[in-house]
């Protein structure tokens, strides 16, 4: 993997967990690397000190093979958006415990601050209904999803988490940062009610 977007990840990586958005062994984060392929983090890692060993490269046209066995088990949702999303550079899957927990018993966001409503006025929380077949749709009504709605860069899905996509690794970090934040503004000015 190029060094400087091995840097960048490393880098977010940390920033996310420290955040609360990685977990110890749930979350994900990708890179498309060129037309045909991508690098996504490997399962059973911890993204807080990722070193290069951390990340697999994939190719998305061709069989998988053991490669595959060994990537996050996010590596379909990331696969799918891609092949969907051709201006898709970069994809997380994150927990963020504010927005995860606000999705459960809301179907939509809208922020009452200035960043979260300047960014976004409204988000939908998406609502798989049935978690026992959620890991075989994921992938196709996510990448579905984005396609229907090629303005929207992010997707929260109740009791599951977000993900986000942009060709901007910064910008997608910050979008993330801005909706979680403005879900906990949200819990705390319910609470104080």
């Amino acid at each position: 993997m190029d060094s400087r977007l091995f840097k960048e990840l490393q880098q977010i990586s940390h920033s996310m967990f420290s955040k609360n958005y990685f977990g110890v062994f749930h979350g994900s984060i990708s890179a498309k690397t060129d037309l045909n392929a991508f690098v996504i983090n490997r399962k059973d890692i911890i993204l807080d000190e990722v070193d290069e060993h951390a990340f697999i490269r994939l190719a998305t046209n061709s069989r998988k093979d053991y490669r595959w066995k060994e990537a996050s088990p996010d590596t379909d949702i990331h696969l799918e958006i891609y092949n969907a999303l051709p201006n898709a550079k970069y994809i997380s899957y994150t927990m963020p415990p504010y927005a995860t927990a606000y999705s459960l018993e809301h179907s939509n966001i809208i922020p009452q601050d200035f960043y979260g409503y300047k960014a976004f006025k409204e988000v939908h929380i998406y609502d798989p209904e049935n978690f026992n077949d959620w890991e075989k749709r994921a992938p196709y009504e996510i990448a579905n999803y984005f396609e229907k709605n090629s303005s929207q860069h992010l997707l929260l899905i109740k009791g599951f988490g977000l993900i986000s996509y942009d060709r901007d690794l910064l910008e997608m970090v910050k979008k993330v940062a801005i909706l979680e934040n403005s879900c906990r503004l949200l819990t705390i000015n319910n609470m104080n009610k």
